[in-house]
């Protein structure tokens, strides 16, 4: 079943995720109701477990090599910054410039719960790092300077507005 994605201005999104001490059935349950919930959304590359309002140190992704599922990831290394455009599924519509480590080292479990080290850099090493950056109850506009987060702000206000007229 998938789950319904929380947007901007939920409180759970600003939450600091928990260590998950057991790689259970729910916590399974949890990384294939949010496999299907990624499937099903426009953008789909990531989601972490906030974003569906379960406040888990777990996200899953998919850069076009099947879906990967990190647990407890730990950002090890950070090396270089690029500054590039990012959407969010939680900020629909929305993109923002946000600077990021070109390249990341991160220490995870698998679901399987075997202990794990990913290298990534470029476009992978962004997308771990906004995943990463949920978990820490981090969205993109905290990351962005002031104006950028202003206009990002004004824009989401604007669609959500647009979105409300649209379903009622």
């Amino acid at each position: 079943m998938a789950l319904k994605i929380r947007t901007f201005g939920d409180p759970v999104l600003r939450e600091k995720s928990h260590r998950i001490e057991k790689i259970d059935s729910d916590v399974k349950e949890l990384i294939r109701e949010m496999s299907e919930t990624l499937e099903e959304s426009p953008g789909r590359i990531g989601l972490a477990a906030p974003q569906v309002g379960i406040l888990k140190r777990l996200f899953i992704y998919d850069l076009g090599y099947g879906l990967r599922c990190l647990i407890n990831p730990d950002i090890v290394c950070g090396e270089g910054e690029e500054l590039s455009e990012e959407g969010c599924l939680s900020f629909p519509g929305v993109y923002v410039a946000v600077p990021r480590f070109e390249k990341v080292r991160i220490r995870c479990l698998t679901q399987r719960g075997q202990d794990i080290v990913i290298e990534a850099e470029g476009f992978g090493a962004r997308i771990l790092q906004h995943e990463y950056d949920h978990l820490e109850g981090i969205l993109i506009v905290d990351r962005c300077d002031s104006e950028e987060k202003k206009r990002a702000l004004k824009e989401y206000q604007e669609l959500d507005i647009q979105r409300t007229f649209e379903c009622g």
